[in-house]
């Protein structure tokens, strides 16, 4: 019998070490699809703004329907792809109860203040709010445009990481498509207002894209966080939730009630929820 425990100890200790290897690439491969899908979501920026390059532009009001879309497909997925999962992920860890609500209700208010504070203290430019942080006039308005945009595209990225961070590989999938889906409006309404601005073409094309390559840096910190601890995994899907929330109500709504053009982004807005949630169902 003892010599049985012995074999089966040495067993263990001969299996210890690929097991570890095993879950240790498991945790790279992860880390890695987190960093393209959040890449590739912001790579549709670039793909949003390619028709300025042929010339091609959209009127106002289409422009403002597509980013209600935008802002459709992200309240969708902070509520479907990252509140109710996290919740889900909480009620596991810590049964029913008073416990999971606050971890959302903590993750959702630190998530929206984080862009709050970071919309406070760095100096950027929108198009028709004007300048937001501290004055900053030795910067050239198009920097401060881009930092803008930049900040806007920081909740995004995030979110995609996390939800590869999460595990589920098809929620993480269609999170990632539908980010990447309401990139495109906005990378064309990044181009079309540089253009507006008196930049070329080719210019305006570039910062477009280029607002988007943050994406995959704030995917690769959000995977890593809630890869080093499942413990911090609702705790990063709701704080994604609160900062996209924050950005759809503080820049993206306004955005497209500014012109008149309020009935067509609201319609907008319900086709970007509806896509989202059907995209969220049956993938997820």
């Amino acid at each position: 019998m003892a010599e049985t425990e012995v074999c089966s100890a040495t067993l263990c200790m001969l299996l210890e070490p690929s097991h570890k290897q095993f879950y240790g690439g498991m945790k790279m491969n992860v880390i890695a699809l987190g960093v393209l899908g959040s890449l590739a979501a912001g790579l549709m920026t670039a793909f949003g703004a390619l028709p300025i390059l042929i010339g091609k532009t959209v009127s106002r009001r289409l422009n403002d329907i597509l980013l209600g879309f935008a802002a459709g497909v992200m309240l969708s997925a902070s509520y479907f792809s990252l509140i109710i999962p996290g919740l889900e992920i909480s009620t596991e860890q810590y049964g029913a109860g008073a416990v999971p609500a606050l971890i959302a209700v903590g993750g959702i208010i630190l998530g929206a203040a984080a862009i709050y504070f970071l919309d406070e203290r760095i100096p950027h430019q929108h198009f028709t709010k004007g300048l937001e942080g501290p004055e900053a006039a030795s910067v050239r308005k198009i920097w401060l445009f881009v930092i803008a945009i930049t900040l806007h595209n920081i909740p995004e990225g995030l979110a995609v990481g996390v939800g590869f961070g999460g595990g589920d590989m098809g929620a993480a999938i269609s999170l990632a498509f539908g980010i990447g889906l309401q990139n495109a409006p906005e990378g064309l309404a990044v181009a079309l207002a540089l253009q507006s601005e008196g930049y070329g073409k080719t210019y305006a094309f570039l910062v477009a894209a280029a607002t988007g390559l943050v994406e995959p840096v704030a995917g690769l910190a959000g995977v890593v966080a809630v890869s080093a601890s499942q413990l911090l995994l609702p705790w990063g899907l709701t704080f994604a939730a609160g900062a996209m929330l924050y950005v759809i109500s503080n820049e993206i709504i306004p955005e497209t009630h500014r012109h008149g053009h309020h009935k067509g982004a609201t319609a907008g807005l319900i086709v970007g929820v509806v896509v989202m949630m059907f995209l969220d169902v049956v993938f997820g």
